[in-house]
């Protein structure tokens, strides 16, 4: 197999309604926005399609509403749209910085922000051509019985490596999802789970339709770690929200990508000067991110200087945030 492009149908539905009706009545479908990391799968036989469903004809998709009671993201709004957004910049910064982080100018202006959420997980074992993958018998996500990973593991360790997700996550976003039951809106870190073969808990022919944040005064940033200057995927990326509630006290929210095969809420105790100093809390800030993080060889980067390196940029970041 070479990495040409299999031929495939394609449907350019106008509704989500025929879009839904399209995948029901079609033979290994998939849905399509940007494709900036779907047809780059499809040309490495990692994904199987027959029928390619295109939603960038479905205006419902394209809805952006920022008011005073928060904001709805539609899922076919490209990652340029946020990344120029000096209101949304303004509102929920980390949402629009984690933008600015993913891949080049030309992929954001393809790239959307339900492609993004729906990032297939990545490794140094999966991603390859297919006659590496064949050479070492495949693995667990694909056509394999082993994650060279975790050898005697049962589950595929591919790591989730959307930039988007943590940053909404701080911001208690809720994905909005229409299927052939009907509308459901849930938590977004409900939507996933920690499976790199199935990481989605979505349900068949079901279109992530977009997010809802709700208003908040918290302030947030996002950062990431990576080999390359720009173009790369997180070899861990973090996501903080800072609500500071007064002088002495405030809240923090953190999300992780990049270090498990689904983003990760953080626990983070609140600070409370009565009882920290800043140095102890942060201290301690850093030891919940270890904690709640467990990367894997997945990037040829060793997973315990991502487990540190993301616990520290978390710590920075947050205290950051806080004294701003």
């Amino acid at each position: 197999m070479s990495d040409v492009l299999p031929d495939f149908k394609l449907l350019r539905p106008v509704t989500a309604g025929e879009a839904i009706a399209a995948f029901a009545g079609s033979k290994m479908p998939r849905y399509c926005a940007g494709g900036t990391d779907l047809m780059v799968n499809m040309r490495k036989g990692l994904v199987e399609v027959e029928t390619l469903i295109d939603l960038t004809g479905l205006a419902d998709m394209k809805r952006y509403d920022l008011d005073a009671s928060g904001l709805y993201l539609g899922a076919g709004i490209t990652l340029a749209q946020i990344a120029g957004d000096a209101a949304l910049a303004k509102a929920y910064p980390a949402v629009v910085q984690a933008a600015r982080t993913v891949a080049g100018p030309t992929h954001r202006e393809a790239a959307t922000v339900g492609g993004n959420l729906c990032l297939d997980t990545r490794c140094q074992y999966y991603n390859q051509s297919h006659w590496w993958r064949k050479s070492n018998a495949f693995c667990l996500k694909y056509k394999g019985n082993i994650c060279h990973v975790a050898p005697t593991g049962n589950r595929c360790r591919a790591a989730f490596s959307g930039d988007l997700a943590p940053a909404l996550m701080v911001h208690d976003a809720e994905i909005d999802i229409l299927g052939p039951d009907g509308h459901r809106r849930l938590a977004l870190a409900d939507f996933y789970q920690e499976d790199g073969a199935n990481p989605l808990l979505l349900k068949s022919a079901e279109i992530v339709m977009g997010i809802y944040l709700p208003a908040t005064r918290a302030i947030s940033a996002y950062e990431k770690i990576r080999i390359r200057g720009n173009m790369d995927f997180p070899l861990a990326g973090v996501a903080v929200a800072c609500d500071k509630e007064t002088a002495q006290s405030g809240q923090f929210k953190v999300a992780i990508t990049g270090t498990n095969s689904c983003p990760v809420a953080v626990d983070m105790a609140a600070f409370d000067f009565e009882t920290d100093t800043l140095d102890i809390y942060f201290e301690g800030f850093k030891k919940s991110v270890q904690k709640a993080v467990s990367p894997q060889r997945t990037t040829t980067t060793a997973a315990h200087y991502r487990r540190l390196s993301v616990a520290a940029m978390a710590a920075r970041i947050a205290r950051g945030l806080w004294e701003s």
